[in-house]
């Protein structure tokens, strides 16, 4: 990356895109909705488990101009998921900005390991255990998303489900290569906490990105 290409990314005018595709929202409270998803390229986060490694160096991805992207995305379809990776190492203004321009409702699947940019309608907060979110997003959040891997992960999640306003919804999902062993422990925790629901990742059963 030259100097310029730098200046042009803190600018939030160019961003490392590693994929964007039009497909149905998979996960959460707006499962089977018709989305356009941007994956930004770069995460320091380092989830073990993490279904795309290959989205952590933002060096193997394209720069690509940010109100460019936005307008291919708004040809498709009016409700944006921006993912990653983790979307909020960058500056996300001028991305959300355009978008915004251009009638779209704008999501975003997050750690919350970095501060809030840009203009959101809809906060997924999927919080690590290796990078704990910042604390001005747990009361922004719209849904939180836990992901079950082992036991103590309930644990966890009641720990930051207890820093999210009461209107956020909760939601647990198991890591995708522990789901047989999982979801029946989510199941009953879910019974015994009705608070929560699950999450299941329907794209993965449907076969689309």
């Amino acid at each position: 990356m030259n100097k310029e290409e730098d200046i042009l990314l803190k600018e939030g005018k160019m961003l490392p895109v590693m994929e964007h595709f039009y497909t149905l929202q998979g996960e959460g409270a707006h499962t089977g909705k018709a989305s356009y998803f941007i994956r930004l390229g770069g995460c320091d986060v380092g989830c073990h488990w993490c279904d795309v490694k290959e989205s952590w160096d933002p060096n193997l991805h394209p720069l690509m101009n940010a109100e460019e992207i936005a307008e291919t995305a708004a040809k498709h379809c009016k409700t944006i998921v921006l993912t990653g990776g983790e979307p909020l190492m960058w500056n996300l203004d001028i991305l959300t900005s355009k978008l915004k321009e251009l009638g779209c409702t704008i999501h975003i699947e997050t750690s919350g390991a970095y501060p809030l940019s840009g203009q959101i309608d809809w906060i997924t907060l999927s919080p690590k255990k290796t990078g704990l979110p910042k604390e001005e997003i747990y009361e922004k959040a719209s849904e939180l998303k836990v992901i079950i891997f082992n036991q103590h992960d309930f644990t966890f999640a009641q720990e930051q489900a207890a820093k999210v306003s009461e209107n956020c919804k909760l939601y647990m999902q198991s890591e995708w290569s522990k789901r047989d062993e999982m979801y029946p422990k989510i199941t009953d925790f879910i019974l015994a906490h009705p608070e929560w629901q699950a999450s299941v990742q329907t794209h993965k059963y449907l076969n689309i990105p």
